[in-house]
This record gives structure tokens, sequence and C-alpha cells, in this order.
């Protein structure tokens, strides 16, 4: 206990020190927000694989694929990744081209400005609430790290979690974002090439083949399908969603705001590739969740308090069944670092979203005031923005949700399925009926709660998908949607 609280108040310091680097380097709102919109590419690279690569890809998806085998690993490695890489390069270029002749600073800003509708822009600043859903699920994953390797309580760990992350933000925005990131990062892919050597060492030294092991463990593991799966149960559910979800993530307001911070397409390109391999690295600790059969005693994934199953603590009991405790301890801390590095990042862009798109937009106008005056008023919104969201996100994990990965991703692929079609009809055309991306983002959205929370009724009982997933319910929306609105804006742009 001792080691790693040492490791602990280490990682702590210097992740501090970077969060002080990057309150001297802010100025003012704008670099609060996107820095100075000139960041070397391979930084900004490893800051986004670290933003997006966090407590779900290193916590939660190894119990999805332990449940579900080779369907959830396949959606959630194979099928996400290669969706998020060619949607990231679809929208990245032309999306930074808008936003610095624009002047954007958040997607909604992005959406407002490229379609001359501050209506729209204010509808977007609200969806972005949803991002909520996700930091509840980040704060809740590294809550249940730190009480397995500090020997916390969920409330102290919740403290501890929200007052230091949030404090960082507080005083250095993104430059604190992107400093700390590629420490986090840098942290996270030496430990995830242990990780993966740990699992080829199961795989290799063992009485049987690979494939036979898993089968003795549960034949279900190795099917291309298995229709015994909780979640991923079909080739849709598999092989569609999984890209679809992983193309319309992207849309997430801290992922594609990162082409701001770069200062040209070369600079984008660069940025593209060091994410990819990054990225694809990370993608592969899904795998865990096979091994975890192999390795993890029966019995260690029961909540003793409960007596109830519990999938989330699949990476965290794999851990310590493979590694002496010294390695586990150490690759724990780094557990902690990939939930911070998303969650800060999603903090910022919350805290500026509401500041910039929200309340500026609702507070009622003043001729004198001039735009740094609004700059600096919205600076110290963001403040409040942030304390008010680190209170909300300790409440609600004081008793979380049952299954965390679930809880998170409905709300954040609504508002990714809502912001996908104007954010691909805005790169992809020249002129775009505002009422076309208005509509497009109302029945991508609707439509995905709809089938979401109302799965079980008669009304959608002639749909043989598995709509308890949310993968499920916005690639059915985005599919329903996004073609016939690119159809159409293509028809309203070909030559006469």
């Amino acid at each position: 206990m001792i080691f790693a609280w040492s490791l602990f108040l280490l990682y702590l310091a210097g992740t501090a020190w970077l969060g002080w680097q990057g309150y001297r380097k802010t100025t003012g709102f704008g670099s609060f927000a996107v820095g100075d919109r000139a960041m070397n590419p391979i930084i900004v690279g490893i800051t986004l694989a670290a933003s997006v690569s966090s407590a779900s890809t290193f916590i939660i998806n190894p119990g999805f694929v332990y449940v579900d085998g080779f369907g959830a690993f396949f959606h959630m490695s194979i099928g996400v990744g290669l969706g998020f890489m060619f949607m990231l390069t679809v929208l990245s270029f032309r999306f930074r081209r808008i936003g610095a002749e624009s002047g954007a600073l958040t997607i909604p800003d992005w959406i407002g400005k490229r379609y001359g509708s501050r209506g729209y822009a204010l509808f977007f600043s609200l969806l972005n609430l949803l991002s909520f859903a996700f930091v509840v699920l980040l704060v809740g994953g590294i809550s249940i790290v730190m009480q397995s390797l500090l020997g916390l309580s969920n409330l102290q760990a919740l403290a501890i979690t929200l007052v230091f992350v949030t404090g960082y933000v507080f005083i250095g925005g993104t430059y604190a974002h992107v400093l700390t990131n590629m420490l986090q990062g840098s942290l996270m892919i030496a430990v995830t090439a242990l990780v993966l050597a740990s699992c080829l060492a199961i795989a290799f030294d063992g009485p049987a083949p690979l494939i036979e092991r898993l089968q003795a463990a549960d034949a279900g593991l190795v099917r291309l399908i298995n229709p015994d799966g909780q979640l991923f149960n079909d080739v849709f559910s598999i092989y569609v969603a999984g890209f679809v979800v992983g193309a319309i993530v992207v849309c997430q307001p801290h992922i594609l705001t990162k082409a701001l911070y770069v200062k040209d397409d070369r600079s984008v390109v660069r940025y593209l590739i060091v994410f990819a391999a990054v990225f694809a690295l990370f993608q592969m600790l899904g795998a865990v969740g096979f091994f975890a059969h192999l390795a993890v005693p029966d019995g260690a994934l029961i909540d003793p308090a409960t007596g109830q199953f519990r999938q989330d603590l699949v990476m965290t009991m794999y851990l310590r069944s493979v590694f002496p405790d010294w390695v586990f301890t150490i690759v724990s801390i780094v557990l902690l670092a990939a939930a911070m590095s998303t969650l800060d990042g999603l903090l910022v862009s919350m805290s500026t979203i509401t500041a910039n798109d929200l309340v500026l937009n609702l507070k009622p106008g003043d001729g004198a005031q001039t735009e740094e005056q609004r700059m600096a008023f919205a600076l110290k919104a963001s403040h409040v923005v942030l304390v008010l969201i680190a209170v909300a996100a300790f409440l609600v994990n004081i008793h979380p949700p049952r299954l965390l990965g679930v809880f998170g991703q409905a709300g954040v692929y609504g508002l990714t399925a809502a912001a996908a079609p104007p954010l691909l009809l805005g790169v992809l055309f020249r002129r775009v009926p505002l009422a076309l991306a208005w509509s497009a983002s109302i029945a991508a959205i609707g439509l995905h709660f709809v089938l979401f929370y109302f799965q079980d009724s008669p009304w959608f009982a002639w749909i043989d998908l598995t709509l308890a997933n949310p993968g499920v319910t916005a690639s059915l929306a985005s599919l329903t949607v996004i073609p016939p609105a690119l159809l159409f804006a293509w028809m309203q742009n070909r030559p006469a």
C-alpha cells in the first residue's frame, strides 16, 4: 500500500506541475479552449489517442469481451477502430480549414458559423450536456481502480479524482490537457505493451492451443456469431454497428476539435499517422477479456458485498492474477492516468462549450461590451461550469449505474448521432440547406433514444436486433438518417 501511495502521489505531483505549465501558457479564453492553433502534431496525435482510449478501453471494454467473446472484441476493438479512423480522416482536413477561417472554438461554434445559425449552435450546446453521461463512466471507472489499489472508499476516491482533475483543468485548460496527456499517453503506451505481452505469454504457455482452451472455458467466446451473447449476438451488432459507432463517436466535442490545435493540412496528416499507430495499440487491450477466462480464478469477479457478478472488475482482477504486486501497482497507476486523460479532455470541452455556446448565447446582449470582455466573461463561466460538473458527477457516482459502460454510451451516442449529419454535410458540400441539417440531427438523436428507451415496446417487436446495446440503436439511427441526407445534399450541389 505504501508503494502504491508513493507512486500515486508522484503521478499527482508530475501532473500538477504540467497543469501549472499549462496555466502559464493560457492567456485567455481562446487559448483555454484550443491553445494557439499551431501545436506539434506528434503531441496532438498522442494526446488524441490518450483522450480516446480511456476508462472504456483500459477498464470497461475487457469486461464486455469476457462476457460476449469475439463479438464484443470485433465490435469494440476492430469495428470501432476502423470506423473511427475512416471518419476522422474524412472530417479533419476541411473541419480544420473552416474552423480556422471562422475562428471557431468548439463543435457547436463551428456548426453555428458553418450554417449561419445561432439557434443551431445553441441546440448543440444543450446536447453537449449529454457528455455528462461519459463523465460519470470515467469517474466511476477511476473510483473502481482507486478503491482496489489504494484501499479507499468510493467517496474518498471520487473526491480525490474530481478535485485533482478539475483543479488542473481549471487553471490550465487545453494546454494542461495536452501536456498532461503527453505524460499519460506515454505511460499508457508502455503499459499496453506490457499487458499485451502477458496475454501472448498465456497464449503460448498452455497444455493445448489457445482456441481449444477458450472453447473449454466458454464455447461462445470464439464464435463469429454467438446467439447467446448479451449485447453482441448478431451480424449487425457485431460487424456493422461497431464500424458505424466508431465513425460517429469522432463527432464528440473533445475529439474532433483536436484538428483545430494544428496549423495546416500537413500537420493534420502527421497527427493522424501518429494517432493511428498509438490508437491501434490501445484498441488491442480488449483481448484481455479472453485471457481473463484463463488467468482469473473462479469467484474473483463476484462482488462480496452483493454476491453479484461484476464485469467491470475483469481488467483489475486479470492484472492481480498475472503480475507481481509491484507490477500490478505500476500498471494500475497508469490505468488511472488513462481514465484521467479522457476525463480532463471532456471537462475542457464541456466547460468551453457551455460557456462559449450556451452562456454567451443566452446572456443578455450589451452593445457596449467588447469581444475581449465577452471572452473574459466566458472564461469565468467555464470555471463555474467545471465546478458544477464535478459536484454533479460526485453525486451520481455515490450510487453508480449498474453497467457504467452502457450508461455512458447511451448519452454520448445520442450526442454524436445528432452531430454527425451536420458535420459530414458541412465538410463534404458547399451548399447545405439549414433545414436539412436541423431535421437530420433531430431525426438521428430522436430515433436513437426512442429505440433504446422503448426497446420492449410492441412497436419494435419486428426488429430482431439487440436494442439494449446503445451502439445498435445509434447505428440504426445513423444509417436511417445520414445516407438520405447526403443524397439530398448531393442533388442540391450537382451541376445543373
